[in-house]
This record gives C-alpha cells, sequence and structure tokens, in this order.
C-alpha cells in the first residue's frame, strides 16, 4: 500500500457534516448522495444509513427451539411496526407466555365481586320481610283474640255505656225463673254499669245506672213462659226517693208505671236496696220485657237484679 490520505485517522475524525468546512472538502468530503452515505474517500468508518451495513457477510437470524428461522428484521420507517415481524411464542416449542387476568373492578386487589356480602345482605332483607309479615300476623290475632274475649268480669261504666246483646233466660219447671243479674241485660239508650255504690245483690256488686235520660234502660228476653197469664216481675234496686219508670212486654207499654219507691226510708244509697213488682201479662213461649226511662218518668235507680214468678204474688211469698 502507498501512503496516502485515507481520511480522519480514526473514527471519530470521520466527520459526517465535514463537507461543509474547508478543510473537510480540501480532504475531498463529499455531501450525501442517494448511493452513498457521509463522510470521506476510502474512509474506513463511513457512516452508510441504518440497516445497511453488514459485518462479515449476511447475519443469520438466531434460531429458537423448533429449529425454524425468524426472519431479520427489515428496516422501517420510525414509529411503524414491522409486519414481517413475529413474536417467539408463535413458532413451534417457542416460549410460552401467561396472560394475566387484570383485577376487576368490583373486587379490588384480583379478586372478583364480594358475592359473600351480596349473600348476606339479600338473607337480611328476607329475614326482615318474614319478621315484619310475622309481626304483623301476631298483631292481627291478638285483635282478633281480644274482641272475640268480649267485656271483663267487671265491666266499668265506660265499658258498658254501648248497648249489649239481650239475655235470655229460661224459666223452670215451676214457671219460675231465679234472680238475674241485670248486668247481663241489654243495655240501651246510654245505661251503663258500675259498682262503687255497696249493697247490690248482683256477682262482683255490678248494677246499672243512667237510667235519667229519655230511652235509657233495660231488655231482658224469657223463653219458655209455660202459658198465658199473669206473671209477677220483680226489680232489685236502690233508690233514695220514689221514682217509677216505664215496664213494656213484647213492645207494648204495660198499662200502669213499674213503682220503684224508697220503702226503706234511707238517705244512703249503700243502705237503700229494696225490692219491688207488678204484674203483666205474658204469652206463652218467649216473652221481651223492657224496663226504660220515658217521659214523665222518675229514674234516679241503680237496678242490680230482676226475677219473675208464674202468678200474682207479694215480696212476702
Amino acid at each position: 500500500m502507498t501512503p496516502g490520505d485515507n481520511g480522519a485517522s480514526t473514527p471519530e475524525e470521520d466527520d459526517p457534516f465535514g463537507y461543509l468546512y474547508a478543510d473537510g472538502q480540501a480532504r475531498g468530503a463529499q455531501p450525501p448522495s442517494g448511493s452513498g452515505g457521509y463522510g470521506y474517500p476510502n474512509a474506513v468508518s463511513r457512516v452508510r444509513p441504518v440497516g445497511e451495513r453488514t459485518y462479515g457477510g449476511q447475519q443469520q437470524a438466531p434460531q429458537y427451539g423448533g429449529g425454524q428461522t425468524i426472519p431479520q428484521q427489515q428496516p422501517g420507517g420510525y414509529g411503524q411496526p414491522n409486519a414481517a415481524y413475529q413474536a417467539p411464542e408463535t413458532f413451534p416449542g417457542g416460549a410460552t407466555t401467561t396472560r394475566q387476568q387484570m383485577p376487576s373492578s368490583g373486587g379490588g386487589r384480583g379478586r372478583g365481586p364480594n358475592t359473600k356480602g351480596l349473600l348476606i345482605g339479600a338473607i337480611a332483607v328476607v329475614a326482615a320481610v318474614v319478621i315484619g309479615i310475622s309481626v304483623a300476623m301476631m298483631n292481627g290475632n291478638g285483635d282478633d283474640n281480644k274482641a272475640s274475649s268480649g267485656s271483663s268480669s267487671s265491666p266499668t261504666q265506660s265499658q258498658s255505656a254501648s248497648p249489649s246483646p239481650s239475655s235470655t233466660s229460661s224459666v223452670s219447671a215451676s214457671g219460675d225463673i231465679s234472680p238475674v243479674d241485670a248486668k247481663t241485660f241489654r243495655l240501651d239508650g246510654g245505661a251503663s254499669t258500675a259498682s262503687d255504690v255497696k249493697g247490690a245483690n248482683a256477682q262482683g256488686g255490678i248494677y246499672v245506672t243512667n237510667f235519667s235520660q229519655t230511652g235509657a234502660g233495660v231488655t231482658w228476653t224469657v223463653d219458655g213462659i209455660p202459658a198465658d197469664g199473669l206473671y209477677t216481675v220483680y226489680a232489685h234496686y236502690s233508690a233514695v226517693q220514689d221514682q217509677s219508670m216505664t215496664l213494656s212486654i213484647n213492645g207494648k207499654t204495660f198499662g200502669s208505671k213499674f213503682p220503684l219507691d224508697n220503702y226503706t226510708g234511707q238517705s244512703d244509697p249503700t243502705k237503700a236496696w229494696t225490692t219491688s213488682y207488678t204484674y203483666p201479662t205474658l204469652t206463652k213461649g218467649t216473652n221481651v220485657i223492657s224496663l226504660s226511662c220515658q217521659s214523665g218518668d222518675s229514674c234516679d235507680i241503680l237496678l242490680d237484679q230482676m226475677w219473675l214468678r208464674q202468678g200474682k204474688h207479694t215480696n212476702k211469698d
């Protein structure tokens, strides 16, 4: 070889832009052309476009497990995908890849939806509905039981102010009826029960009061009257002054008032309990007997019992 200018002495001095300077032009630097790169003539490290330079001949693409050769990647534009490229796992025997599952939005930290929490919530809702229905049914049954139980054994005045079912009594073989508590009769027109005045013969000392308004009274139904005729109707009561009320038989007013005088002469109602009677005509079978306060009557009494006997009798019989 003859000594000569082979360009820059080192690759670093092979300036690709030497043609722009005076010393570079003196050394023969050439601008880029379509077939060549930048640099000097005969330079060892002439710059070439990316992908053109080869080292030691054509390079062989590496092989993977299956013996197939992966095609060498061809140069392409910046940012453009290379259609010739294939991932190693696509070749037989190549490395396998495992796709990671992204965490779902509901479970958090890679877990699925919180189905256990949803199930517990659903069970709680169902339990609440069942409990509500059970309570409603229990309350309904309780009301029914209260309604069917009737009045207490010691009714107060406010409890019995409304009309009660009429009491039905049956005559004995002799044609008599023993004393019946007036609290079991049907109460009409505001009549009510009380027990604060002592001395009544009725069970619990309960009597009927509030007869002073027109229409107030009691109604008593009697079954089994053996024959038509006169009967003695008795009343046990307390009155501090002489009183009288209207007696009706089967809806018809009896000819005279029922006398309810103060036969004891006592001013204390607890000591004024006494008995009076009258003689209405009853018919065979069932009869409805009413004692009420009508126009012109004096009705300030406490009534606790009534009874009857066949025929005419006095209080001394």
